[in-house]
């Protein structure tokens, strides 16, 4: 038996369970598609949706609050780089803490993250169905009843499109990963050019007055809107679940993590600006498509709502492919280390993907999408990623010290500078979120606790000596130290 909490998983071992039969992932995805699987996760929800909310509370410098976000994201992408390079295995975050800072704190990340990832896509869910209504609206005229088309906390029973989209994301995800990839491809591609549009059609009609006053609320509106859009940035990290599918990780997971995130934050800051110049930022409170109502409200446009609304539907099914992908590989990586079920690590011989696990999760998240409102996941969804960044920042700083000479194809700069000014600036944001969001992350994690002591403590591979068994057994397991 290993002993204690925090042992940490040997590389050999991480990399060993990626070989044993039945639970290797299929390597099929390239720099661009991993690329675009970072803008797909990333532009979706947070700018066809949450933007409202932002602009509530911080006005026109809500394009302030953007940046701020993509600030706290940025030094958390360097590390999530290094580590993702250095790592290349499924299971992002989770796989990393195991490495470094021991199975107990990798066990509370992973059951952090499945709480962000699988609350997320309820929540993207969620979005898509209130942005499918608006389509529907704009290009014939009709909408569906809202007792089919929303939570009952909205008036409605329960949320057909939200179900009706997550489930047909999973059976893609089930089809194949190469698969998901290239249509994940064509959807970036469509909203891109659909921002595109709205960034010329915006400009076009640009009104300055609309930015006066530009900060109402000072710098505490800019980050408490900060604090909810950073659920626009959700997504980049989910690049790091493909690492074990990726062709080549070493190069390719650095380029697609930091250059999704860059990419994003320009279009962000664009469409941002535009919609505040577009109409009064109050008009874009409270509502469920922003941007598309946005081109309502002002003369003459509301041909271009309904190409806004097409171009949405797009964006956040991408977001939910991604996301929902991201969920299953940080739960098959645990099933395969033995601390949820390992009966659930298995990778369908047809397809290549974890198809038991994908179908499961899908379930689950259709069911929760069809009850559950927007405004509370958000800001659950924040808190879980937030507390994700601190520990990968602070995993770095650890692997730095404890494995010097480990290879690291990609290095953060500035360590451990970098990653602590990561951190800071997770905690500033977190700070503001509500004490309701904080009482039930806590309890989530309780629940996580008694999960872990109760059963996966018991059949870890780690605890169990399966993966000292492995390595004794097989003395040529590389490992990517130097």
């Amino acid at each position: 038996m290993a002993s204690g909490l925090f042992a940490t998983k040997d590389l050999r071992a991480l990399m060993s369970e990626t070989e044993e039969g039945g639970h290797s992932l299929k390597k099929s995805v390239g720099a661009v598609g991993l690329t675009a699987m970072g803008v797909g996760a990333i532009i979706g929800t947070g700018i066809f949706v949450v933007i409202g909310e932002g602009a509530d509370k911080a006005g026109p410098a809500v394009t302030l609050s953007f940046v701020l976000a993509a600030l706290t994201c940025a030094f958390s992408a360097l590390s999530y780089a290094e580590l993702a390079a250095a790592v290349p295995i499924s299971g992002s975050a989770y796989t990393f803490a195991y490495a470094t800072l021991g199975e107990l704190v990798a066990f509370i990340i992973g059951w952090d993250l499945i709480l962000e990832y699988g609350v997320s896509v309820a929540g993207i869910a969620v979005g898509w169905g209130g942005n499918f209504n608006s389509f529907l609206d704009s290009v014939f005229g009709v909408s569906l009843p809202t007792a089919i088309s929303s939570p009952p906390e909205d008036g409605g029973v329960v949320n057909v499109p939200a179900v009706v989209i997550t489930l047909l994301v999973t059976l893609l995800l089930v089809r194949g990963t190469r698969e998901s990839a290239t249509v994940n491809l064509i959807m970036v591609g469509v909203k891109i050019v659909v921002l595109l549009f709205f960034i010329v059609v915006a400009f076009t009609h640009f009104k300055s007055g609309n930015l006066k006053p530009f900060n109402p609320e000072g710098s505490s509106g800019i980050t408490a809107a900060a604090g909810v859009i950073f659920f626009a940035y959700i997504g980049f990290d989910a690049v790091s679940t493909a690492s074990e599918e990726s062709k080549r990780p070493a190069r390719d997971l650095p380029i697609a993590i930091i250059g999704s995130l860059l990419i994003s934050t320009l279009f962000y800051v664009a469409v941002a600006l535009g919609a505040t110049g577009l109409v009064p930022y109050k008009n874009l409170a409270g509502s469920e498509a922003p941007l598309a109502d946005a081109l309502k409200q002002a003369a003459g446009l509301d041909w271009a709502a309904g190409v806004l609304s097409l171009g949405a539907l797009i964006a956040i099914t991408s977001v939910l492919l991604v996301i929902l992908y991201g969920q299953t590989r940080i739960f098959f990586a645990m099933c395969r280390d033995g601390l949820m079920p390992k009966s659930l690590a298995t990778v369908s011989p047809r397809f290549g993907t974890p198809a038991k696990l994908t179908l499961i999760f899908g379930v689950l998240v259709a069911v929760l999408s069809a009850f559950v409102p927007l405004s509370e996941i958000v800001k659950l969804v924040n808190i879980g990623t937030l507390f994700a960044f601190v520990l990968v920042n602070i995993g770095v700083i650890v692997l730095r010290r404890t494995r010097p000479d480990m290879e690291r194809p990609f290095k953060t700069p500035l360590v451990p500078v970098f990653p602590i000014i990561g951190c800071l600036l997770c905690f500033y944001l977190m700070k503001d979120l509500p004490g309701t969001t904080w009482i039930r992350f806590v309890v989530w994690l309780v629940i996580g606790l008694a999960i872990y002591f109760l059963y996966s403590r018991k059949h870890s591979r780690l605890q169990t000596g399966q993966d000292a068994e492995y390595i004794e057994k097989h003395p040529e397991t590389q490992t990517r130290e130097g």
